[in-house]
């Protein structure tokens, strides 16, 4: 589903590095200390810390190979951000070794979150925050709401792979989660950004390189319907001509709280 990183870059990794600034401050990331994050793909997160926060160390996990690969290779920041293959659900660190952890746009992916914030707990030393972002796939998200709504227009069958079913995505489902895991002084907050496309092939042809659900449906149409799913995307764009640059707006729902003093 994610598999490529030159292709994730292109369809996700512009969103990523627009939502990073926004989620890194209201996650209130301590000056110094070690910051663990969690799913960091091609390294987005870890680098915006690093870049915000002078003081701290970034270690950014991922189960891909590819993923770290690429984002150690592209790193400016030298000994204070660091990449390694690594489970959530699992993680290889001692208790308490982190000031705090972040998760940007990964935790809906999880199969197992709650084992994966009880994880976080264990490795993030009392009070310190450990948060996470996931967008707003139903509604908030225009991008992939618009490119599901065309979809099930043209196949209703596409509906059961609507990403609106995602977990997590919705407004309170995170903080849910945090209390149950028996975080603290938990708090909620949407993160809303714009992007800008150049013309609609900007917006279309990032969809062929296969990259998520949205990807993998689109690569796994041909012909006429591939045909008739990209005419019914330009009809909901907000432009006169498929050359003209446009906007789009997206939201993400975020959470941040406090692991517990006492364990």
């Amino acid at each position: 589903m994610f598999a490529d990183a030159e292709a994730y870059e292109k369809f996700m990794g512009r969103w990523s590095r627009l939502l990073a600034p926004g989620f890194v401050d209201f996650s209130h990331v301590p000056e110094r200390g070690r910051m663990l994050d969690v799913g960091t793909g091609t390294g987005t997160l870890a680098f915006t810390i690093a870049e915000r926060n002078v003081h701290a160390h970034v270690v950014g996990i991922d189960p891909s190979q590819e993923y770290i690969a690429y984002a150690a290779g592209r790193n400016p920041y030298g000994g204070r951000a660091g990449f390694e293959v690594g489970d959530a659900q699992r993680l290889r660190f001692p208790d308490a070794g982190f000031h705090g952890a972040l998760s940007l746009l990964v935790f809906n992916f999880i199969p197992d979150p709650k084992k994966a914030l009880y994880e976080l707990r264990r490795v993030v030393k009392p009070l310190g925050i450990i948060s996470a972002a996931v967008w707003d796939y139903g509604g908030g998200m225009r991008m992939l709401r618009t490119f599901w709504d065309a979809a099930i227009e043209l196949d209703p069958q596409a509906e059961r792979l609507d990403e609106k079913h995602m977990p997590l995505c919705r407004a309170g489902e995170l903080p849910a989660l945090w209390r149950e895991c028996g975080m603290e002084d938990i708090r909620e907050q949407p993160i809303d950004i714009e992007m800008r496309f150049t013309s609609f092939a900007d917006f279309w042809d990032p969809f062929l390189l296969g990259q998520g659900p949205a990807g993998s449906y689109a690569r796994g149409l041909t012909g006429e319907r591939l045909h008739a799913l990209r005419n019914e995307l330009k009809s909901r764009m907000p432009f006169s001509g498929e050359n003209e640059p446009f906007v789009l707006t997206a939201r993400a729902w975020a959470v941040r709280g406090s692991s517990p003093k006492t364990r």
